[in-house]
C-alpha cells in the first residue's frame, strides 16, 4: 500500500558489497534485513548508555539516546503509515541516525569537533556512516553492517563540504547530493523531522521532570499554552505528571496531523512519480509555515533554559573536559589504544582516536579518565 514515489526494497540501489538474496521464506525485504543488522550491533546497544541531555546516571527516567531513538522509530513509522511510505526504511534510518553520536551528547560531539579541527573535524552524522560502513565487525566478508544504500543515505543527513571532498572516494552518490543539491527519500525526510518532534517533546518532559524548567515558565511558548488550554477545558482538574504528560501528548498530536497534512499537500503540488522524482524536487516533507515558527520557539525556549540551564552546563562542561583530556592522552600514548583501533588500515591516527572516544558510553569515558587522570 505505499506510495508509487515511495522507496521500495525491489528497487533500491544496493549495498556496497553484493550478497546473497534472503531466502524466500525469511519474511525479510532488504529494509527489514538492515533494521535487523542495526538492532542487534554493538553501536546500537551502546546508545542505551549515552547521554540525550542528562547524564545517565543522574536518573533512571531521563532519556537515553537509545530510548531517544526508539520514540524517533515509533513517530516515524506512525507517519509513514498515513502517507504511504516505506514504514520498514523509515524505521532503519530513526534506529540508526544516532549510532555515531559521542559520549555525553552535544557537549561530548563538540569538544571532540574541537580535538579534530585540525583534522577534518567531528560530525556525528558521518560519524554514524563511519559506524554502519566501516567500525562495527560482525560479519565474515566485509566491515560494517553492508546496508542500502537508501537507508545510509538517511543517515547522512548533513556532512561539510570540506569532509565530503576528503571522503568523495567514500561516499559516491551519497556525497554527490549535497554537491547537486538534491533532496534524500521521502523516508529519509520524515526521520530527520521525526527527530525533531520526538527530542523537542521529550526534552520538555525531561526538563519538567528534573525541576529545571518550571511548568509554568513554559506558558510563554505558545504550542505549550495553546495545548495546555485544551487540556484543561477536557479535564479541569488534572494537574502534576498526568497533566505533563497529557499536554505532551496534545503537543505530539498536533505536530504529526500538521506534518502530515502540510506534506501531502507538498506532494500533491508537485506530483513526484517515483523516488527519482523525489530527489531532484525541494524537501516534500515539512510542518506547515505557521508550525514551523512555533516549533522553532519551543527550540529557543529549551536551548535557553534547558540546554543552557546552569545545571546543565556545569555537568556537560566537565564532560568535555573529560573528553578533551582523553584525546590528548591517546595521542601522547597510542599503546593505550585498543588493538583494532592501532591498525594501520583504518585511518590516520587522530581520526582513529576520534573513533574510539565517540564509541564510548559514558560510564566508560568516565572510567577511562579517572584511570588516566589519577
Amino acid at each position: 500500500m505505499i506510495a508509487p514515489y515511495a522507496a521500495r526494497p525491489e528497487n533500491s540501489l544496493r549495498r556496497i558489497f553484493i550478497e546473497p538474496a534472503e531466502p524466500t521464506n525469511s519474511g525479510r525485504n532488504p529494509f527489514q534485513r538492515d533494521r535487523d543488522r542495526i538492532v542487534h550491533c554493538s553501536a546500537f546497544r551502546r546508545l542505551e548508555y549515552k547521554t540525550q541531555v542528562f547524564l545517565n546516571h543522574e536518573g533512571d527516567h531521563f532519556r537515553t539516546r537509545l530510548t531517544h531513538s526508539l520514540e524517533v522509530a515509533q513517530i516515524g513509522r506512525a507517519v509513514a503509515r498515513r502517507i504511504h511510505l516505506n514504514e520498514d526504511l523509515v524505521e532503519a534510518i530513526s534506529l540508526a541516525h544516532d549510532l555515531g553520536h559521542t559520549p555525553f551528547g552535544h557537549a561530548g560531539q563538540d569538544a571532540l569537533n574541537a580535538c579534530m579541527k585540525d583534522h577534518g573535524g567531528f560530525e556525528h552524522n558521518l560519524q554514524s556512516l563511519w559506524v554502519v560502513d566501516h567500525l562495527e565487525e560482525r560479519y565474515p566478508t566485509f566491515s560494517g553492517l553492508n546496508l542500502c544504500f537508501e537507508t545510509r543515505e538517511g543517515i547522512l543527513k548533513h556532512i561539510s563540504n570540506n569532509n565530503r571532498k576528503i571522503h568523495a572516494a567514500w561516499l559516491g552518490a551519497l556525497g554527490e547530493r549535497f554537491t547537486l543539491g538534491h533532496s534524500p527519500s521521502l523516508e529519509a525526510q520524515l526521520a530527520n523531522i521525526a527527530d525533531e518532534i520526538a527530542y523537542s517533546n521529550h526534552d520538555i518532559d525531561d526538563g519538567i521532570r528534573s525541576g529545571l524548567i518550571p511548568m509554568g515558565s513554559l506558558e510563554e511558548v505558545q504550542l505549550w499554552r495553546d495545548q495546555l488550554t485544551k487540556v484543561k477545558i477536557l479535564y479541569p482538574s488534572l494537574s502534576g505528571s498526568k497533566l505533563r504528560h497529557e499536554v505532551i501528548r496534545h503537543i505530539i498530536h498536533i505536530l504529526v496531523n500538521d506534518l502530515v497534512t502540510t506534506s501531502q499537500k507538498l506532494i500533491l503540488e508537485y506530483e513526484p512519480q517515483t523516488i527519482d522524482d523525489v530527489r531532484s524536487s525541494k524537501p516534500l516533507i515539512s510542518f506547515s509555515s505557521s508550525v514551523q515558527v512555533q516549533v522553532q520557539e519551543l527550540k529557543i525556549f529549551l536551548f535557553k533554559n534547558l540546554y543552557r540551564h546552569p545545571q546543565v552546563l556545569g555537568v556537560t562542561e566537565e564532560a568535555a573536559n573529560q573528553i578533551k583530556f582523553l584525546f590528548e592522552h591517546y595521542v601522547n600514548y597510542p599503546q593505550y589504544l585498543p588493538a583494532d583501533f592501532r591498525v594501520d588500515d583504518l585511518e590516520q591516527p587522530m581520526r582513529r582516536i576520534s573513533h574510539y572516544i565517540a564509541g564510548m558510553t559514558d560510564r566508560f569515558a568516565r572510567k577511562e579518565f579517572a584511570r588516566f587522570s589519577t
